[in-house]
């Protein structure tokens, strides 16, 4: 072979090795861990049939990685640890029933609003009083889920003898199911889709009753992730415009709220 020849024969080769090495990076998504909850149904759940958490904030999450270009883990852990664990760098994203706070937004940054609504309540079937406010509660035992904006509000009121905390809101609605509890204040949208699937025939929904901490679920990140906040903030705004949240709020029978 040529001089001319090898060289050439050279080239190719060395452009056949090296195209791999340049498509490569582009080809590769970034992964981002999603910390939800395994009790937020229809917000987060653990779907005991294909052992993975589940619910709207998920289906939005996924939505948003695949509009701004990176994959979502999700990481299942109990709603306290969720701050802690976005602030320590072991998730890098917040998706679940979780309030944009002010006392929140003092430690982690939110995306734009997602869904609004506030606290129902919930007491047992035998109790058929037409609770419309807090104070009907005055001097009572009432229950909400330990890191949520609920334990405050009610404990600030002054109204009860106890504002008992519970790890989950299955873990307060078994407690009214059973007689143990006289109120249990937590997120109406939880509690309703809890209720709607049958479980807990013991406990009532109050619907005459009017929240009082109404807020703002949003997804989180940590304040030094501008850049990925700006992608997600973007992204959601599309999927609002094209239909897919309300699309997705209307899969796990809730109605997104009016402009």
């Amino acid at each position: 072979m040529s001089f001319p020849r090898l060289v050439q024969a050279a080239l190719a080769a060395l452009a056949l090795v090296s195209i791999p090495a340049i498509s490569a990076p582009s080809q590769a998504q970034q992964v981002l861990r999603v910390g939800s909850t395994p009790t937020g149904i229809p917000f987060t759940f653990l779907d005991t049939k294909t052992n993975s958490i589940q619910g709207i904030m998920v289906d939005l999450a996924t939505e948003i990685g695949k509009d701004a270009g990176f994959t979502v883990q999700i990481e299942p852990m109990q709603f306290s640890a969720l701050i802690p664990s976005l602030t320590a760098n072991k998730i890098d994203i917040i998706a679940a029933a979780m309030f944009a706070t002010a006392a929140r937004k003092e430690v982690i940054d939110f995306s734009d609003p997602v869904y609004t609504y506030g606290e129902g309540l919930v007491v047992p079937k035998t109790d058929s009083k037409a609770y419309t406010s807090q104070e009907d509660l005055k001097g009572t035992v009432v229950g909400a889920q330990v890191g949520t904006a609920f334990v405050d509000a009610l404990k600030k009121t002054g109204l009860f003898s106890e504002v008992k905390v519970y790890d989950t809101i299955p873990d307060i609605l078994r407690d009214v199911n059973a007689g143990r509890l006289k109120a249990g204040f937590a997120d109406y949208p939880i509690l309703a889709y809890n209720l709607q699937q049958g479980n807990f025939a013991d406990v009532r929904l109050v619907d005459g009753y009017k929240p009082v901490t109404v807020g703002t679920v949003a997804i989180g990140v940590r304040k030094s992730d501008t850049e990925l906040l700006g992608k997600i903030n973007t992204s959601l705004a599309k999927l609002k415009a094209n239909g897919m949240i309300a699309k997705i709020l209307e899969k796990w029978g809730q109605k997104a709220n009016a402009s």
